[in-house]
């Protein structure tokens, strides 16, 4: 269980993290930060749940967290972007799970595009990051992100397999270590967020790019090839047609093609 001494204790001379909010039970700390940051919460500020009970992912899909099992945590920040360049905190945070994972754990992390982070091919983090504009410039962003450490949903549970860190390690990983790692990771790269190198820094963890691929929508499945990623994070799909499709991270969802 996590206590307030200790994590304040461990995130001594980070930008990000203060003020801190720790909660045993919470419905979502997505929501929470949001609550904060529309009241005028400083950049930095990190909402923490041992266990969500309202947690979620991309298109409202339900991120479960059982209590002690995970790192649950949503940061406020005030970057000065632009709106069409927000997606750029979801490529960062991605990054930031996982170098996290492979400092602390040793384990090789990939992305599946456009917010998971696999283990050998299995999803042991997720971010959402949501934003609110003023005109043409981000106001504030909320980004929230959970990753599985000593426990995963079972396949019936969820729609693309999943893992955790103990599991790919096969030794324990100190929770707080990881949250350290994982603000530390986020930092270091804050500042350059509008350059090329983190936008070129998350394509090259991309994977599926090249291979054959496909999407699933409301209207049914699209097959083909995901041939690319653009620099607002969208991705290039070319379709079994021909046709060259741009497509955006909140519609569609990106699969391995299944053998025939």
């Amino acid at each position: 269980m996590l206590h307030a001494p200790d994590l304040l204790h461990r995130l001594i001379g980070l930008r990000f993290g203060r003020p801190v909010y720790l909660f045993q039970h919470l419905g979502s700390t997505n929501d929470q930060a949001r609550q904060l940051a529309e009241g005028g919460a400083p950049e930095g500020l990190m909402v923490v749940a041992e266990e969500q009970t309202a947690g979620r992912g991309r298109n409202q899909r339900r991120w479960l967290t059982p209590p002690g099992s995970a790192l649950a945590f949503s940061l406020v920040l005030r970057p000065p972007l632009r709106a069409d360049q927000a997606t750029r905190l979801t490529m960062l945070a991605g990054l930031a799970v996982c170098e996290a994972a492979e400092l602390v754990a040793g384990l090789r992390a990939e992305l599946k595009w456009p917010n998971d982070v696999l283990l050998g091919g299995r999803k042991a983090a997720g971010i959402l990051v949501e934003s609110a504009f003023r005109g043409e410039s981000l106001e504030y962003a909320v980004a929230g992100i959970g990753i599985n450490v000593s426990w995963a949903p079972a396949a019936a549970e969820v729609e693309f397999p999943a893992t955790c860190l103990e599991a790919e390690a096969g030794r324990p990983v100190d929770r707080l270590t990881l949250l350290r790692a994982v603000l530390a990771a986020l930092e270091a790269r804050y500042d350059a967020l509008a350059g090329d190198d983190v936008f070129a820094a998350w394509r090259a963890r991309l994977t599926l790019l090249g291979a054959p691929a496909e999407l699933h929508t409301a209207t049914g499945r699209i097959t083909g090839v995901a041939e690319d990623v653009a620099p607002d994070g969208a991705l290039l799909f070319r379709t079994e047609a021909g046709e060259l499709q741009r497509v955006l991270a909140g519609d569609l969802r990106l699969r391995p093609a299944q053998a025939d």
